[in-house]
């Protein structure tokens, strides 16, 4: 019998661990980063991009539901989510993600150079209150970028990413943790 799961190379599974390892990151956000690789792996995707850590957000965080303002609305965005890999999405397979903006990041092989941007940037955001990144450190960060494939899919769903920045606890410049 054939896995289900394609075997993932060595350097992935040694990326894997270093993510998973992180202690920049909480563990649920360690638990996101998790869930957005078997989702990744699931689809058939070469890497983990926005849109994969925003569903994985979304589906295991309260704090980043909240910064959405209620169930409707929380269904609608994962309702434009599912149908990533039922034809939403599709446009997606087989391109990187990148806004080109940046150079990209080296350190993040297995994500696209914009999720591993957003992680770090996640990290950094926590780090500056002196804290482990958390789900809505990275949902500030993933929405950082206009390129970002996360961005896109609020769009679609109707939701501006200024509005998701100015609903996330600690924003830029409220190190003190209130938000």
């Amino acid at each position: 019998m054939h896995p289900r799961i394609p075997r993932q190379p060595a350097r992935d599974l040694e990326l894997r661990h270093r993510v998973d390892d992180d202690a920049r990151m909480g563990t649920e956000l360690a638990a996101v980063v998790a869930g957005a690789r078997r989702r990744a792996v699931r689809d058939g995707d070469r890497q983990i991009d926005t849109a994969h850590l925003l569903h994985s957000l979304l589906e295991s965080d309260p704090d980043v539901r909240a910064v959405f303002g209620g169930p409707a609305r929380v269904a609608r965005l994962l309702g434009y989510l599912v149908q990533r890999s039922i034809g939403y999405g599709l446009r997606w397979q087989g391109s990187v993600e990148d806004s080109g903006s940046v150079p990209a990041v080296t350190d993040a092989e297995g994500f696209s150079p914009l999720a591993g941007r957003a992680l770090e940037a996640a990290c950094a955001r926590a780090a500056e209150r002196g804290e482990r990144a958390r789900g809505v450190d990275l949902l500030a960060a993933l929405v950082a970028d206009p390129d970002a494939r996360a961005v896109e899919v609020l769009a679609a769903a109707g939701i501006e990413a200024r509005d998701v920045v100015d609903g996330t606890p600690w924003r830029a410049g409220e190190a003190d943790g209130g938000g």
